[in-house]
């Protein structure tokens, strides 16, 4: 962006501006996407159903989920399917109240093509 504006200020000559320029812009939360979630875990039974039965509540699907252990704890890595903005935002929420969820480490957007 930067490159065009000096090169329209310098006068430059390029094409004019696309027709997309008179188009709304969609609100983030209006956008459906999928997300990775990074959670750090109890790592005991049980754990993995609480957790997919919150994402569940909360009306998010899981496409993919991965856990790896590590002492008393485990990393809980979740891909879900596409959903707006307000369903993560309840299932996050959701998480942090639960016991067994020592952290939401992490909470990740993914633009673009399906898997």
């Amino acid at each position: 962006m930067v490159a065009v504006a000096r090169h329209v200020l310098s006068g430059g000559v390029g094409p004019s501006e696309s027709i997309y320029a008179d188009r709304d812009i969609a609100a983030v939360g209006d956008i459906e996407t999928r997300y990775l979630i990074r959670l750090e875990v109890a790592d005991r039974p049980g754990v993995l159903a609480a957790v997919a039965n919150t994402f569940a509540h909360n009306n998010l699907s899981i496409q993919t989920v991965r856990q790896t252990g590590h002492g008393d704890g485990a990393e809980l890595i979740a891909m879900t399917h596409k959903a707006k903005d307000a369903a993560l935002a309840a299932t996050v929420a959701d998480l942090g109240k639960l016991d067994i969820v020592k952290d939401v480490s992490s909470v990740i957007r993914v633009e673009g093509f399906d898997l």
